[in-house]
């Protein structure tokens, strides 16, 4: 017999169409398929992200899984982003809903707030503490070295300007070996620009060489800049190829990161 699914693909992060992150967004009925054939729908997706989710019998609340094309992952911000937008802009229903939604996952309770047409996680912080091994450790991961490497759940990687995380020419087969789950690299703006800092995000041992814009990875570029700085509201930008605007701020334990959706595609797929 074969089944019929819906699927959105949503560009987050994304002021306009064919910027920030797109992620795949699939709503579930029922009990979840084999971790084996979800893996499979996002591989054939083939984006950085597909999120599957589904009503838990709670208004506004819902289970969320994300998967890339290579691993399940325990935290991602722009499929997070973009199931809220799907479940508001794209579902039936959304007028019932409360203004926040409130997300089951591997990472705990996760909200999600909407105001107009901008949407806010609440995640958790993941503040880096420094990495005590020398920076010539690194040097093949890149084309130049960083000046300070820190770690969280991600090996965070310092550069002195912006331009550095703009050109750098990351070496993805170090970048695999390293025993962290992704590297993060980062600088201050540049004086003038309308944000505070700059980063890029390479999972390349999960399937994502370069992610373009990376929720997660801002659970612990948040409140190192944050500290950094002196500041609790923060404008942060990805610098990929596609490039992404989040807004930041520092709670404490907790981190909040804003954006804006684009819709890109719905459809449907099907599985015998």
């Amino acid at each position: 017999m074969i089944e019929e699914y819906k699927i959105y693909q949503i560009d987050a992060f994304a002021d306009s169409l064919f910027k920030g992150n797109p992620a795949a967004v699939v709503p579930w009925k029922g009990e979840w398929l084999s971790d084996t054939v979800l893996l499979q729908i996002a591989a054939e997706n083939n984006l950085s992200e597909t999120a599957f989710y589904r009503s838990n019998g709670k208004p506004g609340e819902f289970d969320l899984r994300w998967f890339t094309p290579g691993v399940e992952v325990d935290l991602c911000g722009h499929a997070t982003l973009a199931s809220a937008f799907a479940i508001y802009e794209l579902e039936e229903g959304a007028n019932t809903l409360p203004s926040s939604l409130r997300f089951h996952t591997k990472s705990g309770i996760l909200e999600v707030f909407r105001e107009k047409d901008l949407y806010y996680l609440d995640f958790p912080s993941r503040a880096p503490v420094v990495l005590e091994q020398s920076l010539h450790d690194f040097a093949e991961c890149f084309d130049i070295l960083p000046r300070q490497v820190w770690k969280a759940r991600d090996i965070l990687f310092l550069f002195e300007k912006e331009s550095d995380v703009r050109n750098l020419v990351p070496n993805f087969e170090k970048i695999k070996e390293l025993p962290y789950f992704a590297a993060i690299v980062t600088a201050p703006a540049d004086a003038g620009k309308p944000y505070d800092f700059v980063s890029r995000f390479f999972a390349p041992a999960k399937g994502v060489p370069e992610d373009p814009v990376t929720g997660s990875a801002h659970c612990t570029l948040i409140p190192y800049w944050s500290n950094r700085i002196g500041k609790k509201y923060l404008r942060a930008y990805q610098a990929s190829k596609r490039g992404g605007h989040l807004l930041c701020e520092d709670r404490g334990e907790r981190v909040r990161i804003g954006g804006t959706c684009k819709l890109y595609l719905k459809g449907s797929f099907y599985l015998e």
